[in-house]
This record gives C-alpha cells, sequence and structure tokens, in this order.
C-alpha cells in the first residue's frame, strides 16, 4: 500500500530555526496506528524554499533547543 498523506495525522508539531535550517519535533499516527515521534530537518535553498534533508548530526545548540520539545512531545504520546 502506498504512502497517503491524508492517512498521516499529527498530533504534536513545532519547528524551530536555526539561520538556513529548521528542525521540527512531531508526534504522527498513520491511519490510525501507534503515535510515533518524528525528527525532521529543513535547510532553505537558494530559491529560499524549504527542502527537507537528512537530519544527520545535531549541533550542541541543536541539541539543547529540540530537547524540550522532544520532552514535550513524548509526553503527549
Amino acid at each position: 500500500m502506498p504512502y497517503d498523506k491524508s492517512l498521516d495525522v499529527a498530533a504534536f508539531r513545532e519547528v524551530t530555526e536555526f539561520g538556513d535550517t529548521r528542525i521540527s519535533v512531531g508526534v504522527f499516527s498513520y491511519n490510525g496506528g501507534e503515535k510515533k515521534l518524528q525528527i525532521s530537518r529543513e535547510n532553505r535553498n537558494q530559491s529560499e524554499e524549504w527542502q527537507f534533508v537528512k537530519l544527520g548530526r545535531l549541533a550542541k545548540e541543536e541539541a539543547k533547543a529540540i530537547l524540550p520539545l522532544i520532552t514535550k512531545a513524548v509526553e503527549g504520546m
């Protein structure tokens, strides 16, 4: 069964920006299933549009900024 965006429900989502990159922390449930934590990164491209990229490693500043968001997300799961 292919992915259907309309079946992906966000129970929580917050975004923190760091200049030309932003990290979002969310809790999603697909097709009424178990709620799961998702952490993703987007970078601003030359056209000033946000583009999904691999999260990869976090700088200390990024990790410290999203820890409260992760805690808040997990409490709502």
